[in-house]
């Protein structure tokens, strides 16, 4: 992403108290943003009776309660599927259709479905809103026009698309255009 910095902290593994099952971007909140921002500052050895020990507990208890962004698209393991994954990538478009790709891959819609919800862990439909709106993002950072892309993804007008944005990301995609008034995405 653009016009982003980072921090990093590292934790202990035994000191999360509910580690993730897998690498995933969060929301964070305005308290943990400002926590951690005083937790780079920590020494390696800090007194963990006092203000600093009590910083990093509140750290790790504010990590506990994060929900993640749906900012991945998951690709199935499948060559198949995974082909018919990088096509929509590379021409996104809402209104594509499960049966357009059968015919190339030799399998019911009923088997594709099965094995693509087995192996993303999303029905086609919401897998490739996912990969809309993800897409997207990168592009509404850039400073391209909403109405662009949802058009271009094949959305029937910019309200639908926005509103789609917003079911995924909990804000409107001007949220994360550049020129918006205090722009800072979260």
């Amino acid at each position: 992403m653009l016009g982003v910095s980072t921090h990093s902290l590292y934790l202990e593994p035994d000191a999360v108290i509910r580690p993730p099952p897998v690498c995933q971007v969060v929301k964070v909140s305005p308290l943990l943003r400002q926590l951690l921002a005083e937790a780079v500052k920590l020494p390696l050895l800090y007194d963990r009776d006092g203000r600093d020990g009590i910083l990093a507990d509140l750290v790790l208890h504010e990590l506990a309660r994060l929900s993640s962004l749906p900012f991945h698209i998951p690709l199935p393991g499948d060559e198949r599927l995974q082909k018919v994954c990088r096509a929509f990538l590379d021409e996104p478009d809402i209104h594509a259709r499960i049966d357009h790709w059968l015919p190339h891959l030799a399998m019911s819609e009923r088997t594709f479905s099965r094995l693509f919800k087995q192996q993303t862990g999303l029905s086609f439909l919401r897998w490739k809103q996912q990969a809309c709106v993800v897409l997207a993002l990168e592009r509404l950072t850039a400073g391209e026009s909403i109405t662009r892309i949802a058009l271009e993804y094949g959305y029937d007008s910019p309200a639908s698309f926005s509103t789609m944005f917003r079911r995924r990301f909990g804000q409107p995609p001007s949220h994360y255009r550049p020129d918006r008034p205090g722009h800072r995405p979260d």
